[in-house]
């Protein structure tokens, strides 16, 4: 089992950056896949970036590729998320999550180690 710690959120103006940090605990984090996902209200949970254990390949969702960029540093068990150019429907909880298998995948489903969410809020 994996635990995840989210920091960084806040409320900033449209066009600002955030950067979101995701501390992890347990012995398999460098082995896992991680991701981000976010909801917001009234609204699914949806995959937002991933990145791979094995070449630190990355993975995005079409609606912030180019302007959100996934991280990690396996000796500081830590992923991070640097998001610029924020519009207002970037609005919502991000999650960080610790993938089941080995498998990089943008389903909740997939994803088996959850953290407690940190709320970003952006202005227009």
């Amino acid at each position: 089992q994996v635990q995840l710690v989210e920091s960084g959120g806040g409320l900033v103006q449209a066009g600002g950056s955030l950067r979101l940090s995701c501390a992890a605990s347990g012995r398999t984090f460098s082995s896992r896949p991680m991701g981000w996902f976010r909801q917001a209200p009234g609204k699914e949970r949806e995959f937002v970036a991933g990145i791979s254990w094995s070449d630190g390949s990355t993975y995005y969702a079409d609606s912030v590729r180019g302007r959100f960029t996934i991280s990690r540093d396996n000796a500081k068990n830590t992923v991070y998320l640097q998001m610029n150019s924020l519009k207002p429907e970037d609005t919502a909880v991000y999650y960080c999550a610790a993938a089941k298998t080995y498998y990089s995948g943008t389903s909740p489903s997939d994803f088996g180690s959850w953290g407690q969410g940190t709320q970003v809020a952006v202005s227009s």
